[in-house]
């Protein structure tokens, strides 16, 4: 690699890694603080917050990697285009691929990147971010035992104590189960405790009251009653595993057996064919960044500047891949349509750059803008301009 090819690619990976550390963690962050309510409703301390919020990591980096690498890569082309750098370069007599080659280095390396992340790495964080909810959610020790705090265990289902006392024991229970539209139960028990299984809250000299729709209300009291709390934890502990949390081999030969895979069967084909066309985004936005700003350009030219032109073609690339993947899920005929957007936008820029044009203005918008501007000189030309008066 020549002097000049490694001054570009040090340049370019530093303004990537410069823009991608401060996206990154502006959308971990926001991610992160959706989980908040999950830490704190079930209980978790706050090392399972961290471990959590780490776990969402891989899920961003790929989405994140391709607009900071379009972003440096513009940015630096543009800078150096203001310092006459490519002037000299192209006065030098250099080609055009002494610009291209280092950015196509980094490109192919960050698009290898992103194909391991989200083919390895994601599904894998994915499934532990599940398992981990749904283990805290069936968790219903953790839950319950925070004293003189109301708990959502389920929808309709609230459980509060005014004590922990030793051995597991819990004094002063309330639980209202509002989850059947026959009837609202409201319990009470000076004491109880949750079995070793998780399956039941057995509560000790209490009562419970049940409100029915017509407003009558009925007392009964009670020395021990058990609380039924199976079906509630199978479900919680059971972690719904999806498409998106499956590793590549799984999405090739899926599990005829699969729950998930019987009622929806078209959303693993389309997260197939989404794994084996995205990680190539890195590499084609560094060639759409390369088509907008890797030309010498006069600062006389008047044009939108070439990282907002880049950026907006990228977001409109990964918006038409993101709506042909989501429609994938119902129809197979936006399969294809998957792979033709990032091919064809690819061919598009490969042919502009190695062909060696330029990007300019079509001669029609150009021509349409002359006579636009001629026409409103002649118009200010004959108005009046002495203030006198036409007879």
């Amino acid at each position: 690699m020549k002097l000049i090819e490694r001054y570009i690619l040090r340049r370019a990976t530093g303004m990537f890694l410069a823009t991608l550390l401060p996206l990154l963690a502006i959308v971990w962050v926001t991610q992160a603080l959706a989980s908040v309510n999950l830490v704190t409703d079930t209980g978790q301390s706050i090392l399972a917050f961290l471990k959590l919020a780490t776990l969402i990591l891989p899920s961003i980096v790929p989405l994140i990697l391709p607009f900071a690498l379009v972003i440096g890569v513009a940015q630096v082309l543009t800078a150096m285009n203001s310092d006459s750098e490519l002037t000299v370069l192209n006065a030098a007599g250099s080609s055009r691929m002494t610009i291209i080659r280092p950015v196509l280095y980094l490109g192919i390396a960050l698009s290898v990147l992103s194909f391991a992340v989200d083919n390895f790495v994601e599904p894998y964080s994915r499934v532990a971010v599940r398992k981990m909810i749904a283990t805290a959610h069936a968790d219903l020790l953790s839950s319950v035992v925070q004293e003189n705090t109301f708990r959502k265990i389920a929808d309709g289902l609230y459980v509060q104590v005014a004590s922990r006392r030793s051995g597991g024991v819990l004094g002063g229970i309330f639980v209202a189960d509002t989850r059947s539209p026959a009837a609202e139960l409201i319990y009470y028990a000076r004491e109880g405790a949750v079995d070793e299984n998780s399956s039941a809250l057995v509560m000790k000299d209490g009562e419970v009251h049940r409100k029915l729709p017509d407003g009558g209300v009925s007392i009964i009291k009670f020395d021990s009653y058990a609380f039924d709390l199976t079906d509630m934890t199978r479900m919680a502990s059971q972690a719904n595993i999806r498409a998106k949390d499956r590793d590549l081999p799984y999405l090739f030969h899926p599990d005829p057996e699969d729950e998930v895979y019987k009622k929806s069967p078209m959303t693993f084909t389309a997260e197939l064919h989404r794994r084996l066309t995205e990680w190539t985004f890195p590499l084609l936005f560094a060639l759409v960044a390369l088509v907008f700003s890797s030309d010498a350009r006069s600062h006389r030219e008047a044009r939108l500047h070439p990282m907002v032109a880049a950026l907006l073609t990228c977001l409109f690339i990964r918006w038409a891949t993101f709506y042909a993947g989501n429609s994938a899920e119902e129809s197979w005929a936006f399969v294809p349509v998957m792979y033709l957007i990032p091919l064809i936008s690819g061919y598009l820029a490969i042919r502009q750059l190695f062909g060696n044009r330029r990007l300019e203005i079509p001669v029609t918008w150009e021509k349409i803008a002359k006579d636009t501007m001629a026409r409103t000189g002649m118009f200010k030309s004959a108005a009046p301009t002495d203030g006198g008066s036409t007879s």
